[in-house]
């Protein structure tokens, strides 16, 4: 099947690294897999984070009109050129979907979401009209993919049930097997280019330094950590951005800040780890927590929003209830002082990640859902 892809909030070609275009490109290569022929269809970026209601609608006049524009090409063009099917991943009130609903329904093709939300209080307020957008995106798509089951219960409010499907996180898990297999010598050779001790458990952390929750979540970490003192441990920092000066100064000599990895060096740094911890503050699922676990390093996060879809408590990690950071210094110091039960419940992780959330496994489900289409 021919597929025009499209993500109003970031485009999987933007310049930028983000959670959100690694994303859009496991979902590519997943419906790759399924054996579809996938192509961008457009880079717009409908995307307001200031709540400036004048640039939402000149936003909206500019999708609107080059729907219209895409649709004329495509109706122009041989059959075979055509789209058969557009696929949209993540639109919310801050970034609607002004093209797909048009370009779907001129074409006459089936028009699919994955990441969408939708909660009825966005209807008053400075994004309100990114609210009735994706709203009336919502209400058109004939499948909704949730990766979170949070998102759920907000999308049956507008549309039926058998219309949405939970699609899980997934990644390509070939890096990290690669790395669990190396896992000694990555350790050996980090200690040595950071000076570190290998006898004593490292604590890794994977996460962008911006204003905001992950600001929080460094903030709720470090609150955390304060509780560790009387325990030996180091903790690796794997991200970068605007608030690192901030960042570093919430935590002590014992922290080594790795700046920004490749996906190949994050995967070394968490197999040469004993467990990762994040608290997850406002996190969607947290991808970099199912990268820990495919590279078989256990968790330590909160249950919160869609984290439970991505961590299995007691079975490949341990969560804690949202806002106790003296839960969350708990969960760390079982782990830390039990390096059975660390290694446990990292093996099974690494098994959880291989069999249930690999890219081939999504790329079954994907083409299950779509050929039903």
């Amino acid at each position: 099947m021919r597929i025009a892809f499209y993500a109003p909030l970031k485009s999987p070609t933007h310049g930028t690294p983000s959670g959100d275009r690694r994303v859009a490109g496991l979902l590519m290569d997943a419906l790759a897999g399924a054996g579809h022929r996938v192509q961008v269809a457009s880079t717009f970026r409908s995307y307001d984070g200031e709540g400036d209601e004048p640039r939402q609608r000149a936003l909206r006049a500019q999708g609107e009109a080059y729907a219209a524009q895409l649709a004329d090409e495509w109706r122009a063009a041989p059959a075979d050129e055509r789209p058969e099917l557009w696929f949209t991943y993540h639109l919310y009130y801050k970034a609607p979907d002004w093209l797909g609903p048009t370009v779907s329904q001129a074409l006459g093709i089936p028009y699919v979401i994955a990441e969408a939300s939708y909660a009825p209080k966005r209807a008053y307020g400075p994004w309100a009209l990114g609210h009735e957008g994706s709203a009336a995106a919502i209400r058109k798509a004939s499948l909704v993919l949730c990766p979170s089951r949070d998102d759920i219960p907000g999308l049956e409010l507008i549309i039926e049930a058998k219309r949405i499907l939970h699609l899980p996180p997934f990644l390509d898990t070939g890096p990290y097997a690669a790395a669990i297999a190396n896992r000694a010598a990555l350790r050996a050779g980090l200690a040595t280019e950071r000076g570190l001790d290998p006898g004593v458990p490292w604590i890794a952390v994977v996460a962008m330094m911006r204003a905001g929750d992950k600001l929080a979540s460094y903030r709720a970490l470090a609150a955390a950590m304060q509780l560790l003192d009387d325990l030996p441990w180091r903790l690796l920092v794997a991200g970068d951005g605007v608030v690192r000066p901030e960042v570093e100064k919430l935590f002590d000599q014992r922290t080594c800040f790795l700046g920004s990895l490749s996906q190949r060096r994050t995967a070394e740094v968490l197999a040469a780890s004993d467990l990762c911890a994040w608290p997850a503050v406002n996190e969607a699922y947290g991808m970099a927590l199912l990268e820990a676990q495919a590279a078989g390093v256990p968790v330590v996060s909160r249950d919160t929003r869609g984290v439970p879809d991505v961590v299995l408590n007691g079975r490949t990690g341990i969560l804690v209830r949202y806002g106790d950071e003296a839960a969350l210094a708990d969960a760390m110091r079982e782990l830390l002082l039990n390096g059975e039960r660390r290694r446990t419940l990292g093996r099974e992780a690494a098994r959880y990640v291989a069999a249930e959330r690999s890219l081939e496994a999504a790329s079954a489900k994907l083409g299950a859902a779509l050929s039903a289409l």
